[in-house]
């Protein structure tokens, strides 16, 4: 079967480049290795919640798939509050003082991974989803690249798009060279009913023992991210669930209240991904493919719909070539999307290193430093643009 594109991985960032693609002409195939849940009927939340940046949702929307989102459900950010580790030092950050709607939208997954489903169900002859399936190799040739696939099926194709997570199988296969490290730190993710409305605020502590964050949902609901140390993410775990709202509402100095658990925690380790190039001939990485980011600054969706939004205008506005594996056109994509992926990881990671710090002189600076940033709109308002794109 001849594509010209195969898209590794259906998660929100690779299936919403099938989308983005829709009337390209564009022949693309789909693969994914797990069928998608359906929407559960009852009430429930998702615990893995996403903070979608005005640019995403504007791109979402211009998808078609933001209209899809059920609005009771979705959670607008009008103010940020950041707070240092010693007590006193605070960011603040609000979407009126910068002449914006909102800062951010409070989505859940599964309800995101629905829209894109639901859209690539309706979406025209050209694209074929392979699903639940996974791959067997990956052979790469001058003017193609072949896939098989576990049911014997062989695939080619002139571009083969790698959006299939962090452990990347298909970076994997084309031996592109990775910079990581551990955190040794667990993100650990649970929704809570709050006792103090949150008034669409959003809020965020470095603590010597990690960071954590509490996110509105709608109502008194929020959901919580906490970027804990490996012994102090054990001892959260083992908590009853009552112990575990005590400890979190102690954590964020009742700043809501007491907190009632809404959704169990779960944890997922937190790691440092770099890699040394996003494209090779007929292959390009998207997404947590290419590139792992601390979860502090809450951008890594927004970074992976970043290079979705980029190489799906690169593929689209190619012009004469007809070749969308040619490398010098992939080269356009890297070049473009360079920068913010460099920019972000090393931000992410400096502010994990340096509060993670227990040096007296880097504690003194650190909160310092958040001191004078609340003192400089012009500042502020620079780091805003780039969290808000």
């Amino acid at each position: 079967m001849k594509f010209d594109i195969i898209v590794i991985g259906g998660g929100l960032v690779g299936a919403s480049l099938v989308v983005a693609l829709k009337g390209s002409g564009l022949k693309i195939a789909l693969i994914e290795s797990r069928l998608p849940v359906p929407l559960p009927n009852d009430t429930s939340w998702d615990s893995r919640i996403y903070a979608i940046s005005p640019g995403s949702a504007a791109f979402l929307q211009s998808l078609g798939l933001w209209q899809q989102l059920e609005a009771a459900r979705i959670t607008p950010v009008y103010e940020m509050k950041v707070f240092g580790d010693d007590g006193a030092a605070r960011l603040d950050f609000s979407a009126y003082d910068s002449g914006l709607s909102e800062l951010a939208f409070i989505a859940e997954n599964r309800q995101l991974q629905t829209a894109v489903w639901n859209a690539l169900a309706s979406i025209d002859e050209n694209v074929t989803i392979f699903c639940p399936t996974q791959c067997v190799s990956l052979s790469w040739h001058e003017s193609w690249v072949n896939l098989q696939l576990t049911d014997g099926s062989m695939l080619q194709a002139a571009l083969v798009v790698g959006a299939d997570g962090v452990n990347s199988w298909v970076r994997k296969q084309a031996e592109i060279e990775v910079t990581q490290h551990a955190y040794h730190q667990v993100g650990i993710v649970a929704n809570f009913s709050a006792e103090i409305p949150h008034y669409n605020t959003a809020y965020q502590w470095f603590r010597r023992d990690g960071v954590l964050a509490l996110l509105p949902l709608p109502n008194k609901r929020i959901s919580m991210v906490w970027s804990a140390n490996e012994s102090q993410a054990g001892k959260l775990r083992d908590l009853s669930d009552e112990a575990l709202c005590r400890r979190v509402a102690e954590a964020a100095n009742y700043t809501l209240g007491k907190l009632q658990l809404v959704t169990g925690p779960v944890g997922f380790p937190l790691n440092f991904v770099h890699v040394k190039t996003l494209v090779k001939p007929r292959l390009v990485l998207i997404g947590d493919a290419a590139h792992g980011i601390h979860p502090l600054a809450g951008q890594g969706v927004n970074l992976g719909l970043r290079d979705t939004r980029e190489l799906a205008a690169t593929l689209t506005n190619r012009g004469l070539q007809s070749d969308c594996g040619d490398y010098m056109l992939l080269r356009r994509y890297e070049r473009a999307r360079k920068e913010d992926i460099l920019a972000m990881e090393f931000v992410t990671d400096s502010l994990q290193k340096l509060f993670g710090s227990a040096d007296p002189i880097l504690i003194r600076l650190r909160n310092v430093g958040f001191e004078i940033t609340n003192r400089l709109p012009l500042l502020k308002n620079r780091l805003m643009q780039h969290a808000l794109s």
